[in-house]
């Protein structure tokens, strides 16, 4: 067991003209134990880069979610998790058993089941936009068209959120999980989503709907402060990592299109772009060794994601897209008890998606190089900025 700190790099951060993931993560992995960083001038966290790591620490009950224990890794005041008496209901930032009070509540919300019944809805959702694009002309931006606005439509329907303010929440969404905002920025961006979300759930309150939110508020285990949060929660979560994932996969296929209209496509995707790469933020509780290190109590980790699922350990050449390969056991929904509640919606998504779009438009093509696309080397969340296609 390695009981010192024996590697120290600079932040694998992304960057222009630099493929994602960052080349930094295969070097991370092959290092014997793990490797330290440092996040801001005085603040040193674990980086944790291979699969079987990575699955350790997020099951490990000595390592937690709460941002409010010292050491909890941070991008800056309000950068990653916030605590919860910023954001009550902010469950994801919660170790059990309080986490498992909200997301007993949830999951059957989210359930195979429950999903396959809104597949029609999806479907509705994906060929409206589709049509808007054909009618507008014979080009578009998939991201600000397509791409962004399906999910959006799905989640404001399934939370009872009127679609007309949708570019209220996107706008905010933008500014919480851009690197480049400030932390007041995004503390504005925060206090404004959740003053919105309060108003709407005392009137769902005084004229309760068909719609997920009438029915938490119905079901009475949480309190109208804490379903603010959760609602924040999945207002954020239901559309910009879906964007992000339908965008890249986009551009995928259309450089694998033999791979069109194959369903196994979705869970590759989800490997190959790990778009929630930083999100899964930790700290030790307890001393812990994870991969031959010893980490002490009240030491930052982020397992990186992104490495875990590109891990040669576990996929056979991780680079290649291979929709062929068994690839369901990779963490880009997380692991353990705070995988990812929506996984069945965004896996749904991605499929109606995909198989829809490629049939209605089969001479898609991206109008660009696409190295010169606007990737998102700026955010947390991985994506594209805008992606100009043509028929």
């Amino acid at each position: 067991m390695t009981t010192t700190e024996q590697n120290t790099v600079d932040f694998p951060g992304r960057r222009a003209g630099v493929s994602f993931p960052p080349p930094e993560y295969a070097d991370i992995r092959a290092r014997p134990g793990l490797v330290r960083t440092a996040l801001g001038a005085d603040t040193k966290v674990w980086l944790v880069a291979r699969h079987e790591d990575v699955r350790t620490v997020l099951t490990d009950r000595r390592i937690s979610s709460n941002p409010t224990h010292a050491g909890f890794p941070s991008f800056g005041r309000t950068g990653g998790v916030p605590a919860p008496d910023q954001v009550p209901g902010w469950f994801v930032g919660m170790d059990p058993p309080e986490h498992g009070r909200f997301r007993k509540t949830l999951i059957p919300e989210f359930t195979v089941r429950k999903i396959k019944e809104l597949r029609p809805e999806i479907q509705r959702v994906v060929d409206g936009r589709i049509d808007a694009m054909l009618a507008a002309g014979n080009s578009a931006d998939l991201v600000a068209d397509f791409a962004l606005p399906v999910p959006s439509l799905v989640i404001t329907a399934l939370l009872g959120v009127p679609y007309a303010d949708h570019e209220f929440f996107e706008a905010k969404t933008r500014v919480l999980v851009s690197f480049a905002s400030t932390d007041d920025e995004r503390e504005a961006a925060g206090k404004h989503i959740l003053r919105y979300i309060t108003r709407l759930i005392t009137l769902k309150q005084q004229r309760p709907g068909d719609d997920l939110l009438s029915r938490l508020l119905a079901a009475g285990t949480m309190t109208p402060q804490e379903l603010s949060g959760v609602a924040m929660l999945l207002l954020i979560a239901g559309h910009e990592t879906t964007a992000n994932n339908i965008s890249l996969g986009v551009i995928t296929l259309l450089a694998n299109r033999e791979w069109i209209g194959d369903e196994r496509v979705v869970e590759e995707l989800l490997r190959l772009h790990s778009v929630a790469d930083l999100v899964a933020l930790r700290v030790a509780v307890e001393d812990v060794e994870i991969g031959g290190q010893l980490i002490k109590a009240g030491e930052g980790i982020i397992p990186l994601v992104a490495a875990a699922n590109h891990d040669s350990g576990a996929f056979d050449g991780p680079a290649r897209f291979d929709p062929a390969r068994p690839a369901r056991h990779h963490v880009a929904f997380g692991y353990g008890v705070h995988q990812c509640l929506g996984q069945n919606l965004v896996r749904a998504e991605m499929e109606i998606v995909y198989r829809t779009l490629f049939e209605r438009i089969p001479t898609l093509e991206i109008a660009a190089p696409v190295e010169e696309l606007p990737f998102k080397y700026d955010g947390i969340l991985f994506g594209l900025h805008a992606l100009p296609v043509r028929w």
